[in-house]
């Protein structure tokens, strides 16, 4: 009798903390009809990901039991499916695989329908993308173009960024100066300031401000002063929430506009709820959300994945990634939760 192929994978057996995360064997995938099968080297961790692992539905519904979880994967076609042309085999792809809560992306082979691949494309020293950095791309950069289509930013902003060396906020901070505005960029530690001056070195159009410090909002509106807004700022870039976000948005000056990306501290930022304190002195503020129901609907990812390839693969952005090892996603989802990474976290 022969016996079924097996691969690596991290599984999920039942929810609660990251240590339920177990490195197993599972049997490998068989590539369906209108699929592919990825040999995978890259794995992408996204904050839903922690949530749907600790048991909290959210955007999507929980698990089955158990599962394998992720839904970013990068790597090469090592085999096709019935109707798949076979020219795919060998090819560098990235795809995200689609709104599943089980996606199975954290596994060594992953089968993928054939319509969410991308190419890696080149970078911009002519060399094949790294996978980490295409994984990047596909997710956090198809977030962070529909986001910026939304906030609209211009040469006369003056930008606040919240969690400003995540995966998210980095690409935020490096679009809007490319777009010539100012920009104030709040970041927890000095490892977290480092990265993000390595990445926007030769511009004097950025204030950083550590949000950990005490006394951090006095701070930061001496760092608004000396961008020349004394006014404060009139854009709030805020995927944070909570107390944190609510001080941000307080640094808009009259008026000024709010976009809601998420809420990594598991509460919302109070000017999302009205619940800031009209009429005590609070900037007037216009929320626009890139999450939730009141988001402008993405009805087709694609367009969005492709312009974030684009720009990874042209320089116009430089792509961080916080890399840990296969083996240790009990350790990626608590550095996530802890907020102790810089870049989109990536299992290798």
């Amino acid at each position: 009798m022969f016996e079924t192929p097996r691969m690596d994978a991290v599984i999920l057996r039942d929810f609660g903390p990251a240590e339920n995360l177990e490195l197993a064997q599972a049997p490998d995938p068989v590539p369906g009809p209108g699929q592919v099968l990825v040999d995978a080297v890259a794995h992408g961790v996204h904050l839903v990901d922690t949530r749907l692992r600790a048991g909290e539905a959210g955007p999507l519904p929980l698990p089955r039991l158990p599962a394998i979880p992720g839904r970013e994967v990068a790597g090469t076609v090592s085999a096709v499916g019935p109707g798949v042309a076979p020219s795919w085999i060998g090819t560098a792809v990235v795809a995200h695989v689609g709104p599943r809560p089980d996606g199975g992306g954290y596994a060594r082979k992953v089968a993928v329908d054939e319509e969410r691949l991308h190419r890696v494309p080149a970078g911009p020293d002519g060399a094949t993308m790294e996978p980490a950095d295409a994984i990047a791309m596909i997710g956090t950069g198809r977030m962070a173009v529909y986001t910026l289509d939304i906030a609209s930013i211009s040469a006369a902003d003056v930008v606040v960024v919240t969690a400003a060396a995540g995966g998210l906020g980095t690409l935020f901070v490096q679009e809007a100066l490319r777009a010539g505005a100012r920009v104030l960029a709040l970041a927890g530690g000095e490892s977290k300031l480092g990265a993000l001056r390595a990445v926007t070195a030769g511009t004097d159009r950025i204030a950083l401000v550590d949000y950990s410090a005490e006394g951090w909002e006095e701070t930061a509106r001496a760092a608004l002063s000396s961008l020349d807004a004394t006014d404060g700022a009139t854009l709030v870039l805020d995927g944070v929430g909570g107390s944190l976000g609510t001080a941000a948005t307080r640094l808009l000056g009259g008026r000024g506009v709010l976009v809601v990306h998420g809420w990594a501290s598991g509460g919302p930022n109070a000017f999302a709820t009205n619940a800031a304190g009209a009429g005590t002195g609070a900037p007037e503020v216009e929320v626009r959300y890139a999450v939730g129901p009141d988001a402008p609907p993405m009805s087709d990812q694609r367009p969005y994945q492709e312009r974030a390839l684009a720009k990874a693969a042209s320089g116009e952005w430089r792509v961080l990634t916080h890399r840990v090892p296969f083996a240790e996603a009990a350790r990626a989802h608590r550095e996530l939760e802890e907020r102790r990474t810089t870049g989109k976290v990536v299992l290798v």
